[in-house]
This record gives structure tokens, C-alpha cells and sequence, in this order.
């Protein structure tokens, strides 16, 4: 009824050509785990490869990101069970006093240069009225670092405006409430690198906080 010629067994592959052909792709998929999947996604690179090709740094943002972002969620989590304001651990109060807050700020330009050890990080602080912009730009001199752009005065521990990873961001900044505006960054690169951020616009004072 049916022509199809069966195989003969010598036509079949042996044993030990079948574990062969395993061992292989198992050699393949353990080698591409190593030096592709755990630099790109985890920033782990025994073998050194994933340098070579700008994966581990790639790995090691994106962990450090989620890392931020759980925290976050941790933190907003506990806030809302407990019915305070979020705690930001590099967050702080304005110094200036509410009636200083108050006046109108007068323009103003600023250039300041910070240096960051790989896994440092460090926040810098305009202060500003509701409504208030300013203009600014930072580069980064060693590659891609982690930036959190956001505020917070008394009563308000954390304001999000923007985060990622980036060597340049230049934008301005409007400040959704007085108090204190600006941004933090933490170098994941395994390098030191050299941050120099210019600020213009219309804020009473810019100070380091971390």
C-alpha cells in the first residue's frame, strides 16, 4: 500500500553519533551562556569576552536598574502600608529656611566637576520655586552611568522627573514644587569617571548632598 522504503538500522544514527551531536550542543549552549548571556544579562564575565564586546557593561546597568527599581517598589510598598511619605536614603530636607524659599530667585550659572570611584555615587541639589526652570547639561567622561532626576522638599521624600543610563543629558528642568532639584548618579562602569554638569536658570543655590 505505501512505497516508502523503511530505513535499515544502518541507515539510523548510532549511539554514539547521537551523544556526540549531544555533547556538542550542549558545549555550544554552555559556551554562549558564558560569553554571551551572563555578561549581557547579569554583568558576569569569567571568560572576559563580553568586555571585549560591551556586553557586561550592557549586563551591569541593566541589574543595576532593577535593582533601583526594586527598591523602589519596596520602598513605595511600605509608604502606602504604613501611610508616611517614601524614605529616600539620599534624599534631604532644603537648608535654606521657607522664607528664603519664598523670594524670587535671581539667574544664575554653574559649572561643578565631580569625580566617581566605580560603584560611588553622588547627588547634587538646585534649589528652586514651584514653577521655576532651569537649564542644564552633564557629561559623563568614562561612558554610560546611571542618573536618577528627581526632588523632594519637607513632607515629600522623592519627585521622580527622569532616570536611566546615558553619557550626556542636556534638558530643563521644571520644578513641580519648592524645594530641592536635581540629580543623582552612580558609576557602574569599573572605572573611575569625571561627571561636569552646567547648570543656567533661575534657582537660589546648588549644593552637594551625597
Amino acid at each position: 500500500m505505501y512505497n516508502a522504503n523503511k530505513p535499515t538500522d544502518a541507515d539510523l544514527p548510532s549511539t554514539r553519533q547521537l551523544l556526540k551531536s549531544t555533547g556538542i550542543a550542549v558545549a555550544v549552549a554552555a559556551g554562549l551562556l558564558v560569553t554571551v548571556v551572563l555578561p549581557a544579562e547579569y554583568g558576569v564575565d569569567p571568560t572576559r569576552v563580553g568586555s571585549l564586546f560591551g556586553l557586561t557593561e550592557m549586563g551591569r546597568i541593566k541589574v543595576s536598574l532593577a535593582a533601583e527599581a526594586q527598591a523602589e517598589d519596596v520602598a513605595e510598598a511600605t509608604a502606602a502600608a504604613t501611610g508616611g511619605s517614601l524614605p529616600v536614603a539620599t534624599a534631604a530636607a532644603p537648608t535654606t529656611a521657607g522664607a528664603d524659599l519664598a523670594a524670587p530667585a535671581a539667574l544664575r550659572s554653574d559649572r561643578t566637576v565631580l569625580t566617581l570611584a566605580p560603584d560611588q555615587g553622588a547627588e547634587i541639589k538646585l534649589v528652586m520655586q514651584a514653577g521655576a526652570t532651569a537649564r542644564f547639561t552633564w557629561t559623563s567622561s568614562g561612558g554610560r552611568i546611571n542618573y536618577d532626576t528627581h526632588a523632594d522638599r519637607p513632607g515629600t521624600d522623592y519627585h521622580g522627573y527622569n532616570k536611566g543610563s546615558a553619557e550626556r543629558v542636556g534638558d530643563e528642568l521644571t520644578a513641580a514644587f519648592t524645594g530641592s532639584h536635581g540629580w543623582f548618579w552612580r558609576n557602574r562602569t569599573g572605572q573611575p569617571v569625571t561627571i561636569t554638569l552646567v547648570t543656567e536658570g533661575a534657582y537660589s543655590e546648588i549644593k552637594r548632598v551625597v
